[in-house]
């Protein structure tokens, strides 16, 4: 079922697309918590408090919700990435920059981050993936072309940078399992740390 077109009057659009990142967010806590398959409509009418019809209005179906989890992780953050790049600056401030605004990305958007790691691999090879598996693909291309950089300039050297971009994709996607707010070290502080693990591991 196709999700309802948003009204085209500014304050109305504004309300609509509020309450739509409501709903995103709000399901995105519920899939974190119980599990994609497991979380019915209505237990998502639970967690946002509006009815099944309601659901179907913002977003058309389960399945678009969990699409648009996704998307909501990874476009602003292949946004922000690019926008690091296009600044210049030596590589390692790059890499430490990225970082820091995945590791914010991570703090704020923990539940979205547990869905896309637990359900991609049920739905990733779907067409209507493809939006989400290229974004995916673009912030990988991204993250190497800085360690890349790094090591044509001679700052960083790696025995196999391939290693190394997967170990950081590894690192980083597991934090939201153990990364808290109210926790010892901050989201900058995290981001730091694998900064510097990665920085001192590529000294030439």
């Amino acid at each position: 079922m196709p999700a309802v077109p948003p009204p085209t009057r500014p304050a109305l659009r504004a309300r609509y697309d509020g309450r739509r990142a409501e709903l995103i967010d709000a399901a995105a806590k519920a899939f974190a918590d119980g599990g994609y398959k497991e979380t019915s409509i209505v237990d998502l009418s639970g967690a946002t408090g509006l009815a099944a019809g309601g659901i179907y209005h913002y977003i058309g179906s389960k399945e678009n919700l969990l699409i648009a989890i996704c998307d909501d992780l990874l476009a602003p953050l292949l946004e922000e990435g690019r926008e690091i790049v296009a600044a210049g600056g030596p590589p390692e401030q790059q890499l430490r920059d990225l970082l820091r605004v995945w590791l914010a990305h991570v703090e704020t958007h923990r539940a979205h981050m547990l869905v896309f790691a637990q359900e991609r691999h049920l739905i990733e090879r779907e067409p209507q993936w493809r939006a989400v598996r290229r974004q995916r693909k673009q912030f990988e291309e991204l993250l190497d072309g800085i360690l890349a950089r790094g090591e044509a300039d001679g700052s960083m050297a790696f025995a196999d940078r391939s290693v190394t971009l997967f170990a950081l994709l590894g690192m980083v996607n597991y934090t939201p399992t153990w990364l808290s707010p109210r926790g010892r070290l901050s989201a900058d502080e995290v981001a730091d740390g694998y900064c510097d693990l990665i920085l001192r591991s590529a000294r030439p």
